[in-house]
């Protein structure tokens, strides 16, 4: 607890009450599913963290991947034309779990059962669970000028992320609402084409570095757009499962981190 009450800013986000403060937080997830907490790292614990991630971008492997918003093959039975087909680009540097330092700042929050238990408070589950393959619980990704984010969905129902450095310009998150319902098994074609072509009114969410965001990715049509700066993006990804035992799949981990272990 000592450890981490020096990384996470407890006077903002006491993150160990799990009754008024998780609750909050809770309904603010659960009405926008989007939630930002602002300065949820102590100033000195982003600095050490920044500082890692200058330390460890030599080692990012970088990917460039074109991929539809579903983020699935191609629908034989669609017009190559239909906005679920049509392909974005999507390109980023990583460096996978297994090269974070045994020390690092974000093992000791990852790891955290008071962390854990408030992520399971937030999302109403019984346990969340790391990925038991090397490379995939934590991540540092890295989108330098050009780089970015191409629309699309999710695959997982929620994504944990800490924004780590924040580029000069470009870089911006955003994101479109009532594009997918996952629970009722539809999806807004028109919506998605129009978002695509660039007419469609959409979100932008300013992101503080320091900051954490709890996302439900799955039903928000969402992007980062390029980088324009030659200050890069700086994104960790805190990933975890709802089932035990559960390794990202090979062709995942080839495609994001160049190996399979």
């Amino acid at each position: 607890m000592n450890d981490l009450q020096n990384i996470i800013n407890f006077k903002l986000h006491p993150i160990d009450d799990l009754n008024f403060y998780a609750k909050r937080c809770r309904d603010e997830l659960h009405n926008n599913s989007i939630l930002v907490l602002n300065d949820f790292l102590a100033k000195e614990a982003l600095v050490k963290i920044q500082q890692e991630a200058q330390i460890l971008h030599g080692k990012a492997f970088y990917c460039s991947q074109s991929h539809n918003v579903l983020l699935t093959e191609k629908n034989s039975q669609l017009d190559d034309k239909h906005p679920c087909n049509v392909e974005v680009t999507s390109d980023k540097g990583c460096v996978p779990h297994d090269l974070i330092p045994q020390d690092s700042h974000l093992r000791t929050i990852y790891d955290s059962n008071i962390f854990q238990y408030f992520m399971q408070s937030l999302l109403l589950v019984d346990k969340v669970y790391p990925y038991v393959d090397p490379l995939s619980s934590i991540n540092y990704n890295y989108y330098e000028r050009d780089q970015q984010l191409g629309w699309h969905f999710d695959n997982a129902s929620f994504a944990i992320s800490l924004m780590i450095q924040s580029p000069t310009s470009g870089g911006k998150f955003q994101y479109v609402v009532n594009a997918r319902n996952t629970e009722a098994n539809r999806i807004n074609a028109q919506l998605i084409d129009s978002a695509l072509q660039n007419k469609h009114p959409i979100q932008e969410l300013k992101i503080e570095e320091g900051s954490l965001v709890l996302f439900n990715g799955s039903n928000y049509l969402h992007r980062v757009t390029p980088v324009t700066s030659n200050k890069h993006r700086v994104l960790v990804t805190l990933n975890y499962n709802l089932k035990n035992n559960i390794k990202l799949s090979e062709n995942a981990r080839l495609t994001f981190f160049g190996r399979i272990h």
